[in-house]
């Protein structure tokens, strides 16, 4: 059962948004749309860090994504460690020529798990 729990209202609705959806009592889809760059990934940073709060797996689809800079892979990568740290999961759904470009440019696409999409990272969930 799916049900939304949070369209986030950003100070900067121009250029992203964040959706939360619930998936089951411990899975939580965060979509991504738009820019994550330094006015906007401490907001990411936030949602994702409540989302591993309460759910098991996170799902972080980046689909959407249309810039990532800099700031928006310091907050994946650290929110990553931190999932693992509190042995939580965190998923990467990454078909964007953008972000992908950046993950891969910056050498850290080896440091997360990625699924081809949203249905296959909430039924490959261990």
């Amino acid at each position: 059962m799916r049900s939304i729990v949070q369209s986030m209202n950003s100070a900067y609705p121009d250029i992203v948004g964040v959706q939360v959806a619930e998936h089951g009592p411990d899975a939580r889809v965060v979509t991504v749309t738009g820019e994550v760059d330094a006015l906007t990934a401490h907001q990411l940073a936030t949602i994702l860090t409540t989302q591993l709060d309460g759910a098991r797996l996170v799902v972080v689809n980046l689909d959407g994504v249309q810039f990532l800079a800099s700031a928006g892979l310091r907050v994946l990568f650290e929110v990553n460690e931190l999932a693992a740290r509190q042995d939580r999961q965190l998923l990467l759904v990454c078909n964007s020529p953008a972000a992908t470009r950046t993950l891969e440019t910056a050498g850290l696409w080896e440091h997360f798990t990625f699924a081809a999409d949203v249905p296959d990272a909430l039924n490959s969930s261990s």
